[in-house]
């Protein structure tokens, strides 16, 4: 409990760039790579808006050789660097070292722009050991270097400059990021993206690295992207000609293209102002109520639905792929990290763009219009049948499915899934020592004594004859696959609990690639989680420090006096800590450390 007087002197008042420095969370997600990768993601979105407004047609990324430092050039106009009236400073320190501080709050500079909030440069900044802007602007190169947030000197006006544009270049700092390594895969499929959300644009990157470089551009727009997520994922078209919209006005640019594929789900993957909003919003909403209603009246035209047969919207949308990008003067997003859209005027405005477009587009072309609508009864009917199939089957009690787990799991007492967790973990000795220090109330263990299959390499039915992966499905007991139904999931928390060294690592990896390969539900859903056992325990006079690697244990031990001799103890496997330090340290849920397991977009066809 904490003590002491709370009184005035007790409130901190956090100066400058020091909020984002001990708070990053609040403005980038999270210090994991979504995190990381966030960092670069603000800086390319400005490069981004420069080209939306039509300033821009190049952006250059360069992945430096160290694989954590990162360079964005682009041929816009170049930040302002001269004196900003109200704080006397040059414009470009002002971005880089005030929150809330840009070029977006209105529409003389910018008509449309994703970096809304003026923070992203700023916090990019805070959250870099270094960072060095360089722009060419008015005939002259300017460049300013800040080490943490902070100038290391003034604006300085260098070499004479042909063209304009900005140029950033920083690493992220190791005191905020445990690992500052940035995914080429990710960075190359991110940019690739942009070049489809803007015709015209060309993004290189290079990677230093690798000694690697690619060139992205698509002049075709939304309608090439369409066509890439279909090829992806291999998916059959229902119909060969997708739906294609482009508005442009006052109030709103629409690029959309739709097709419907035989696909079981619905694949909707929407940006604003060239944003990837994952969670989506009320744009995605406006674009399924324009869709329903299209394709209602076509069905209804033509007589198509039989009597007695019910349509759902869900029936409309299965198979339904789409990319939805829109540009919009004041986007309203949910938090810094905008990933959903709440405008409510965006709803309507894209409904009213596409339904009366798709309508005429149905009507025009009857035979994409009719298989369409073929496809739609078909859902329809599978719908109902699996639903009378369903209501033959009795519910089973609480009792009986215990009668159908695998023997090696120690069960939780409770029956209620939003309560219960199942930590699935390696190896017998750990799982000992995990159903001895475990919560029994809400706590379940499933030990895996065997070889965990590689899923990825392997057909279903190797799947469905290795049995860890099938003990794992049935402890879960909601199916995989086809089968998935999330209302029979017995646990609402999915744990992970692996030795922290490499073989503990390549281990949940495989069990992660059998989640994202047959029971990727659960991944959508935020069920997954990785337990963050120690791998270290430092002891130095009273006090106590657990370290999950190296490079924590180095982190810590950097910290304490030279002159320190610390206890350090390396926990050869999970089997070997104390059931009740197991406790303490991984199983309580007052004190443990959970990774959630995400899937971002760019390692998905779509969302």
């Amino acid at each position: 409990m904490a003590s002491g007087t709370y009184n005035a002197e007790s409130i901190t008042v956090l100066e400058g760039l020091e909020a984002v420095r001990r708070r990053p969370g609040m403005y980038i997600g999270g210090i994991d790579k979504a995190g990381l990768h966030h960092l670069l993601w603000e800086i390319v979105d400005n490069a981004v808006d420069e080209v939306m407004n039509g300033h821009a047609s190049r952006i250059v990324v360069t992945l430096g050789s160290d694989g954590k430092t990162i360079t964005v050039a682009d041929n816009g106009r170049g930040i302002p660097v001269d004196v900003h009236p109200k704080t006397g400073l040059s414009a470009l320190e002002v971005i880089f070292t005030k929150l809330h501080a840009g070029g977006k709050f209105d529409n003389d500079a910018y008509k449309v722009a994703g970096g809304l909030h003026g923070v992203g440069a700023s916090v990019v900044n805070a959250l870099s050991k270094s960072l060095t802007a360089q722009v060419r602007r008015d005939g002259w190169t300017y460049t300013q270097s800040y080490r943490r947030g902070k100038p290391t000197g003034p604006v300085e006006r260098g070499e004479p400059a042909r063209g304009t544009g900005t140029t950033i270049t920083f690493t992220p700092d190791p005191e905020i990021f445990h690992d500052q390594t940035y995914d080429p895969e990710l960075i190359a499929e991110r940019l690739e993206v942009k070049t489809y959300l803007n015709k015209g644009l060309t993004i290189q990157f290079h990677n230093e690295k690798a000694k690697t470089s690619i060139e992205f551009r698509h002049d075709g727009g939304v309608a090439d992207f369409l066509e890439a997520v279909n090829r992806a994922r291999n998916d059959v078209r229902v119909a060969p000609v997708p739906f294609v919209l482009e508005r442009d006005d006052e109030e709103i640019r629409i690029d959309l293209a739709l097709v419907w594929t035989e696909a079981t789900d619905e694949g909707i993957r929407s940006f604003v102002n060239t944003i990837p909003t994952r969670d989506g919003g009320t744009h995605e909403q406006g674009l399924r109520k324009a869709v329903g209603a299209a394709v209602r009246k076509f069905m209804d035209t033509h007589e198509l639905v039989k009597k007695g047969l019910e349509i759902k919207e869900e029936d409309i949308r299965e198979g339904l792929t789409a990319i939805l990008s829109v540009c919009v003067h004041e986007p309203q997003f949910q938090g810094q990290t905008k990933d959903r859209l709440n405008n409510p005027e965006v709803r309507s405005l894209v409904e009213s763009a596409v339904r009366p477009r798709l309508e005429d587009f149905l009507l025009k072309n009857k035979s994409i219009g009719d298989a369409i609508a073929a496809r739609v009864i078909q859902a329809a009917k599978a719908r109902e049948a699996s639903r009378a199939a369903a209501s033959q089957v009795r519910r089973k009690t609480a009792i009986s499915n215990r009668l159908n787990l695998p023997g090696k799991l120690h069960d939780c007492d409770c029956t209620d899934p939003e309560r219960s967790e199942l930590f699935i973990v390696e190896g017998d000795s750990a799982g000992g020592s995990a159903k001895q220090g475990r919560d029994r109330e809400i706590q379940a263990i499933l030990p895996l004594k065997g070889k965990v299959l590689n899923a990825e390499q392997a057909g279903k039915a190797k799947v469905l004859d290795n049995k860890e992966l099938t003990d794992i499905v049935s402890a879960l007991g909601c199916g995989m696959d086809d089968q998935y139904d999330p209302a029979r999931l017995r646990y609402g928390k999915v744990i992970l609990l692996t030795d922290a060294d490499s073989d503990g690592h390549h281990i949940a990896t495989l069990l992660l690639t059998f989640f994202y390969r047959h029971l990727p539900g659960l991944l959508d859903d935020g069920r997954v989680y990785l337990a963050c056992p120690p791998l270290y325990k430092i002891t130095w006079g009273k006090e106590t420090h657990w370290a999950p690697d190296d490079a924590a244990r180095d982190k810590i031990l950097a910290k304490l006096p030279k002159n320190a001799k610390p206890n350090i103890t390396r926990f050869k496997g999970l089997g070997e800590m104390p059931a009740a330090l197991l406790y303490e340290t991984t199983l309580d849920p007052a004190r443990r450390r959970l990774l959630r397991v995400v899937v971002p977009d760019e390692d998905r066809p779509y969302t």
